[in-house]
């Protein structure tokens, strides 16, 4: 394709989907028919699917439907790099100029996106950086990890401020350009409120639905999930105690 008609193509893109994913073969497929199905006839998009190496043939059910669908773009990773590599993978190459992910899973539900775009309208004009956050309702996941993960949330708003209720809801709207400002680690979508609000941004969360995973394993364990959470914790109390966000005015 010629530079001049991918330029044309990227200029009618509104809205890129950025979705991670490794070792999501049956997930694939149902989930970006859902996504075709939410974003019918309301808004240009294009999803964008990041196979984080998987050792599943994921990758290649991926490509299979790539070839059928004008929508899909895939890209991968040579190797296994993390979630985090893989939405920043994402948001880099995407033709919008606005973004929102949402996990590989399907336990986030694509007819949600439209919610999020419009709370993000209404709000765009209140602050220079604006995120909308999923804050999942009625979680379809088992009672520890309900637990656990509503203790972390708390400890996390606490010292970092973040004021979000679900930081780790893998549903997520913001402009590409004020993600690509953030200062970019591993594990740093786990605090991209935080980040957000770092750099002068607004957070807002609304509810949003959570289904149960009825295909495929969780990648992460209850106690791999709590001590990375306490190391990045600590990084990103480091990391708020030094913003660089000075005021600037051009004298007349």
């Amino acid at each position: 394709m010629s530079d001049k008609k991918n330029n044309s193509v990227a200029s009618s893109i509104s809205l890129s989907v950025v979705v991670p994913v490794f070792n999501e073969l049956e997930n694939v497929e149902p989930l970006i028919l859902e996504i075709q199905a939410s974003l019918e006839n309301t808004i240009a998009y294009e999803m964008i699917f990041v196979d984080d190496s998987s050792s599943d043939a994921t990758l290649n059910k991926l490509v299979q439907l790539n070839s059928t669908i004008n929508q899909l773009r895939v890209l991968s990773h040579r190797k296994r790099s993390g979630q985090s590599a893989a939405v920043y993978t994402g948001v880099k190459a995407a033709r919008a100029p606005l973004v929102v992910t949402l996990d590989g899973d399907g336990q986030n539900n694509p007819f949600d996106i439209p919610n999020l775009l419009e709370a993000y309208q209404k709000n765009a004009g209140t602050a220079q950086n604006v995120m909308i956050c999923g804050q999942r309702a009625n979680r379809k996941d088992n009672f520890v990890k309900r637990f656990s993960s509503k203790i972390a949330n708390r400890i996390r708003s606490g010292l970092l401020g973040d004021l979000t209720v679900d930081s780790g809801c893998g549903l997520k709207l913001f402009k590409v350009q004020d993600f690509m400002e953030l200062p970019s680690f591993n594990h740093m979508h786990r605090f991209l409120p935080a980040l957000m609000i770092r750099n002068g941004g607004k957070v807002i969360s609304i509810k949003v639905s959570h289904r149960s995973r009825d295909r495929g394993k969780s990648k992460y364990g209850t106690f791999d999930r709590l001590w990375v959470g306490i190391f990045d914790l600590i990084g990103m109390v480091w990391l708020k105690s030094r913003p660089l966000n000075p005021e600037v005015k051009e004298p007349e």
